[in-house]
């Protein structure tokens, strides 16, 4: 089975999201569907559910919400498309709650406290760092800034100031509309911008509740607040995105690769999965091929065994986006061929989990895939969990998820190594699993009789959790099964 591990997280545009699309995307190795809201109505995000879901049901959504930000207000009309500003301006900077318009004086920002939240010496990042204003003195009423860094201020570009926590809402008004449109429009995911605790992925948390939603959060780390409290932000989460943009303007450029890699290596611990995401091919935005610089980005992202990398631009809007799917496709294969790096993370320290014994049989299971000739291994799951922690420990073979639920199948999508495929046969026992399994493998390459499989289930029936592993040859698999068969006929 010629599979990819590392799973591809593909951006569309309602613009382009066609039927047509959607498999070419698909068929050059696409597994998740990404919406940014910040660049969609609802009308067009159900357009491009809709699309997805005619294409083939089991793909799952990731809608990415915009989440809290800081922003200059629209600039005057009197100054055109923007305020030119040199090195040693001095502007004021005030808070606005209303339409209260950018100068050359005065730049006003959407958050009414901003003053209040600022201190003197302060750095603020405007349009990811192209200008740079730095705080020299401040009233109760406004900031006196120094432009640090020069240039032209456009209306409503983004703002960052490294270091300083902002008092900013967990979820905005949009954010709450996006996310009430996602319970009802069949989505899997959200992705929540700017998470700085666990509080905010609890906000979002306690709108899915609402309507009892089975919606998994994933939290965007991007600003220094979310790295210094990590890990309670991993534990509220089903998963993690590194979103480097944005980390990008708060961090020094040499810190991103530690911060990355010290956020993967605890997801992977917590079992929880992990995104790399920004500009990882951005060059095939208007080029059919990518530089060396960002294949050997992707690679080292798969080298860290992430559990997915994320298109954005190259896929919304881009000139290329089948030939970038299929570029990380390529690079996936290839760099996971390296069996001397890619060995199985079975004697990583295990994280306090809330599912000891299903973390514990999943190690065994990956463990005796990697010390006997197994062919796969093989799980039944409700909730997804399984797959999950199966996945975290990032073993040599395919894991093949049997789901009883689309729900399942679709957000273990998103996890290293799974193969999710939805239950097919109505007979539930402890084994019957196993024959739809058997029935994919036999599609996907010809099972022989004597190829061995690690199975994990539960003897309890489906809501029982997993009990036991197994390892045994397909011939007595299918034996077992006839006779389970022939004895469920005569009753």
């Amino acid at each position: 089975m010629g599979r990819k591990k590392t799973k591809i997280v593909a951006t569309l545009s309602d613009f382009r999201t066609t039927e047509e699309f959607v498999r070419k995307l698909c068929d050059a190795g696409m597994d998740v569907v990404r919406i940014n809201s910040a660049h969609v109505t609802e009308e067009g995000a159900a357009h491009i559910v809709e699309t997805v879901h005619r294409v083939n049901p089991a793909i799952p959504v990731m809608l990415d919400t915009k989440g809290p930000e800081i922003r200059i207000t629209a600039v005057a009309a009197a100054y055109g498309t923007g305020i030119e500003f040199r090195i040693g301006d001095r502007v004021a900077v005030r808070g606005s709650s209303g339409s209260d318009e950018t100068t050359h004086e005065v730049v006003y920002m959407n958050v009414p406290t901003i003053v209040r939240d600022i201190p003197v010496g302060a750095r603020m990042l405007i349009a990811d760092g192209e200008l740079e204003l730095r705080v020299v003195s401040k009233t109760d009423d406004e900031l006196q800034c120094e432009f640090v860094t020069g240039g032209t201020l456009r209306s409503r570009k983004s703002v960052n100031v490294p270091g300083v926590c902002i008092d900013l809402p967990s979820v905005t008004e949009k954010d709450r509309r996006f996310i009430e449109w996602a319970m009802q429009h069949d989505v899997d995911f959200i992705a929540h911008s700017f998470v700085r605790s666990a509080r905010d992925v609890q906000a979002v948390q306690e709108i899915l509740d609402t309507q009892g939603s089975l919606i998994k959060i994933i939290s965007k780390i991007e600003n220094q607040e979310g790295l210094d409290n990590l890990d309670e932000i991993i534990e509220a989460s089903y998963g993690i995105m590194v979103a480097r943009g944005d980390l990008g303007v708060e961090l020094l450029a040499e810190a991103i690769p530690n911060a990355q890699r010290r956020i993967v290596e605890r997801c992977i611990a917590a079992k929880r999965p992990v995104i790399i995401a920004t500009q990882m091919l951005y060059s095939m935005v208007h080029s059919p091929r990518p530089t060396r610089a960002e294949v050997s980005d992707v690679a080292s992202a798969i080298y860290e065994r992430v559990d997915a990398v994320m298109l954005s631009d190259e896929t919304a809007m881009g000139d290329y986006p089948a030939e970038a799917v299929q570029t990380m496709s390529r690079v996936a294969r290839e760099i996971e061929r390296d069996e001397d790096h890619f060995r199985p993370m079975i004697d990583m320290n295990m994280v306090s989990v809330n599912h000891e014994i299903t973390a514990q049989l999943a190690r065994s299971a990956v463990r005796a895939s990697t010390n006997l000739a197994i062919r796969c291994v093989v799980l039944d799951t409700k909730s997804g969990r399984t797959g999950r922690y199966v996945a975290a420990f990032r073993g040599c073979k395919t894991v093949v998820a049997v789901c009883y639920t689309l729900h399942a199948q679709r957000i273990l999508a998103l996890s290293y190594g799974v193969v999710p495929i939805l239950r097919q046969r109505g007979v539930n026992n402890r084994y019957h699993f196993l024959a739809d399994a058997m029935d994919f493998l036999d599609q996907s390459g010809k099972l022989a009789e004597d190829d061995l499989l690690a199975i994990v289930g539960g003897s309890f029936g489906e809501d029982g959790g997993v009990s036991y592993v197994e390892i045994a040859p397909v011939k007595a698999i299918r034996r077992r099964n006839a006779e389970i068969d022939a004895g469920t006929a005569k009753a």
